[in-house]
């Protein structure tokens, strides 16, 4: 059984940093990619930032150049280090990695249970 655990949320002034962890236990086989996602009071959820397994990464317009991501494979952890927060930024983030839990199981997506940002201005 694969479990994702978040950690790293609170609350910040504008301007502030946050870093968010999540750490990944249980069978793993691999993963094609790590990803945050958030979401907002009232707003679907939406992807905040990936890493595949090639360390390749990507960002969602809103998050460029302030948030960045990466992961720690021999400690099965990916980050989240968001600078520069701002009160849109403000939702629960969810970390999801999306692969397989054994050699020729399926893909899946798995979810943490969440964490809190919350950002004042």
């Amino acid at each position: 059984q694969v479990q994702l655990v978040e950690s790293g949320g609170g609350l910040v002034q504008a301007g502030g940093s946050l870093r968010l962890s999540c750490v990944v236990s249980g069978s793993i086989f691999s993963f094609n990619a790590m990803n945050w996602y958030r979401q907002a009071p009232g707003k679907q959820r939406e992807l905040v930032a990936l890493i595949n397994n090639l360390g390749s990464t990507n960002y969602a317009d809103s998050v460029k150049g302030r948030f960045t991501i990466s992961r720690d494979n021999a400690k099965n952890t990916v980050f989240l280090q968001m600078n520069s927060l701002k009160p849109e930024d403000t939702a629960v983030y969810y970390c999801n990695a999306y692969g397989r839990a054994s050699a020729g199981g399926p893909l899946t997506n798995y979810w943490g249970q969440g964490t809190q940002v919350t950002v004042s201005s």
